[in-house]
């Protein structure tokens, strides 16, 4: 527990991290206490996850969705909605439980729930906030990025937020380490999420954490979009996928059209993959398979709505193997009967191999971020994010920068630390 000068407003201010694949939230009290909100289970952070069940019309957030998801119950799951800021499918409608309702209208119930667990752990309303954004919602789109932001900024509103703010995730990362800091040091902030990696260098001084404009402390930022939902797309079309004939050549001796493994692997897009013209095309696709077993294997992922289950599996393995340094096979009996004696293992070799192209991407940022802001090196690599413990990306890290301690934040919830603490000068 760390304690602050008392907000200057005189009002509790929320900092929200709103993330790809999971979310926290912490506030500074009256007294000046930081808490860092136990949303989920005893966790400071909840995987931004809703289920729907068809079964008492319930809506389920975090853990809870996931679990019913996960042993059965009828309903719909939705996860990574961060991913949908920014493009035309926020106001798209999709079906729920016989009711159509647009995307923008689940963003809104998922905040109106972390909102509403903040203000459980305070005792009172909270109604201002400080959400924290990557360096792009949107790359190389300034009009799509500002519109990201200013529908998370309408959702927050419509949630019943009256006071709202941002700040730059890998900043409010920053600020968050800061307080752990004795004397002036230079930092990269490599915040690794869901759906972005974003870098910040920073010039960090403990007897400046009061100051409300750190501008002049922030030497330069880079970002882009890759994180640990692209990393678990990925890990799925080399290890599971080709179970279900991803890259098999059929009867005709060409492959097998790509598109519903793309979606299938991809956690925004997978209910797509089950729509009846979706499963029609891929009935279709049967003569299409030299090997029929290849073919009823997609078909029970399909008509079962089994994706969702397998990525979280791959997510889970890739965690096990990251946090562990340890090979770890991807479950996947559970799925059926077809898939039996399948079970892919990941270790750190084969990750970095399949992941080689969107770490090297990371790290060509992180080099851009120190060289915009003029430096050769920088004293301590931060490290904050839910994907940053992804073993592949620790040595590529160390590799480019060998010079920089690697120190780790906390994964989940330093951002959000950072928000509340920022949320004191901002609003």
């Amino acid at each position: 527990m760390s304690v602050f000068s008392a907000p200057k407003n005189a009002a509790v201010v929320a900092g929200i991290d709103f993330g790809t694949s999971n979310s926290a939230v912490s506030y500074i009290d009256l007294q000046g206490i930081f808490h860092s909100v136990l949303l989920d289970q005893g966790n400071n952070a909840m995987p931004t996850a809703l289920f729907f069940s068809s079964e008492d019309e319930r809506i389920m957030f975090g853990r809870e969705a996931m679990q019913h998801y996960l042993a059965g119950t009828e309903g719909r799951l939705m996860r990574s909605i961060k991913s949908l800021l920014g493009s035309s499918l926020m106001e798209e409608q999709t079906v729920v439980n016989g009711v159509a309702i647009t995307f923008f209208d689940v963003l809104v119930i998922f905040i109106k729930e972390l909102k509403a667990r903040a203000e459980k752990s305070l005792g009172a309303k909270i109604d201002q906030v400080v959400l924290g954004r990557p360096v792009h919602f949107v790359d190389d789109h300034p009009e799509k990025d500002q519109l990201a932001q200013d529908t998370l900024g309408k959702a927050a509103k419509a949630a019943g937020f009256q006071k709202i703010g941002f700040q730059l995730e890998p900043i409010a990362a920053a600020l968050d380490y800061e307080q752990r800091l004795n004397q002036e040091t230079t930092v990269l902030v490599v915040d690794i999420g869901g759906g972005t990696s974003d870098f910040t260098c920073i010039q960090l001084n403990p007897l400046r954490s009061a100051q409300a404009n750190r501008s002049q402390d922030i030497l330069a930022t880079t970002g882009v979009h890759i994180g640990g939902t692209d990393f678990d797309r990925l890990l799925n079309l080399a290890h599971v996928s080709p179970q279900m004939g991803f890259k098999h050549k059929g009867t005709s001796g060409r492959e097998v059209p790509s598109g519903i493994f793309f979606d299938l692997s991809t956690w925004h897009l997978i209910h797509q993959a089950y729509s009846r013209k979706s499963l029609h095309s891929a009935k279709e696709l049967r003569s299409d398979f030299s090997e029929p077993l290849l073919h009823a294997r997609l078909m029970q992922v399909l008509e079962e709505q089994q994706g969702h289950r397998i990525l979280a599996s791959v997510e889970q393995a890739k965690i096990e193997c990251s946090v562990h340094n340890a090979s770890s096979a991807i479950e996947l009996s559970s799925i059926g009967h077809q898939w039996q004696g399948v079970a892919p293992c990941l270790d750190a070799d084969n990750m970095k191999k399949t992941l080689t192209e969107p770490l090297q991407n990371i790290v060509n940022c992180a080099q851009l971020c120190v060289n915009q802001a003029g430096l050769t090196q920088v004293d301590v690599i931060y490290l904050t994010g839910g994907s940053s413990a992804l073993r592949p990306l620790i040595e590529v890290l160390q590799e480019k920068f060998p010079h920089s301690q690697l120190v780790h934040g906390d994964r989940f919830g330093g951002v959000a630390a950072g928000l509340a603490y920022a949320g004191q000068h901002l609003l």
